[in-house]
């Protein structure tokens, strides 16, 4: 599975406020004083890395994203008030290390837990917090099955885009990258969007439409959406993960 892809970054600005509304109720688990140097790791066009730079009016962000087109978006809409750069976060290193790590939606994207964690790890001083949430497992188990009944041969035999751990597994992984003080938990989290077939298209199936040939992607999001009944809702299930470098 690649842990990078390329996004239509302006219909996932259009379409994240779902993502957004999770990001804002994970960065209310990051305590700040408004001073820190913090990375924003997987920063997507920048929602909630506004957010964040609210609360460091004295601090620094670092965004990155593995996605070029999300880190032109960021860099359009903050400047140089935020250093943002793109990156496969396993292969993340940055010049000076942070006060903290805070990540949404973004981990279930990336197949190695072990290594991703690491490398935060590494990114971190000493005290530092990780404060992130992603899909766990159980997410968008009724959008899997819709697909599913689709089908497409072109997605035969594929695992499917997507890493969603569970809580004990991920505390186990974190605690294998040396971090201490962890707290994993699975938290529910409908989302009904108001155009399902752009989020569709754009947040939930983007790397299923990569594998499809052109002529068959707008038909498969529609089939996909059809099968999802009325309204359409997608039970996502989060993985919040807290943690602190020793």
């Amino acid at each position: 599975m690649p842990t990078t892809r390329d996004w239509n970054a302006a219909s996932y600005d259009r379409m994240s406020a779902p993502q957004e509304a999770m990001g804002r109720d994970v960065l209310d688990r990051l305590d700040l004083r408004g001073d820190e140097r913090v990375l924003d790791a997987g920063c997507g066009t920048g929602r909630v890395t506004a957010l964040l730079l609210d609360r460091l009016p004295r601090g620094e962000v670092v965004a990155v994203d593995g996605s070029a087109a999300m880190i032109a978006e960021t860099r359009k809409r903050f400047g140089d008030r935020v250093e943002a750069f793109a990156t496969d976060l396993l292969d993340l290193e940055l010049e000076r290390p942070v006060d903290a790590v805070l990540s949404t939606a973004t981990f279930h994207w990336i197949p190695d837990h072990d290594r991703l964690f690491a490398r935060l790890h590494a990114a971190l001083k000493p005290g530092g917090r990780l404060v992130a949430q992603c899909g766990g497992a159980g997410n968008v188990a009724d959008v899997e099955a819709a697909v599913a009944r689709v089908g497409h041969p072109a997605l035969a035999g594929w695992a499917g885009p997507w890493n969603f751990a569970t809580p004990a597994a991920t505390r186990a992984r974190l605690e294998r990258a040396d971090f201490t003080d962890v707290w994993t938990w699975l938290q529910e989290w409908p989302v009904a969007p108001e155009n399902p077939r752009e989020y569709f298209a754009t947040i939930v199936l983007g790397s299923h439409l990569e594998r499809l040939p052109e002529a068959d992607r707008g038909p498969f999001v529609d089939a996909v959406v059809a099968e999802m009944g009325e309204p359409v809702v997608a039970n996502y299930v989060r993985l919040n993960l807290l943690a602190r470098r020793p």
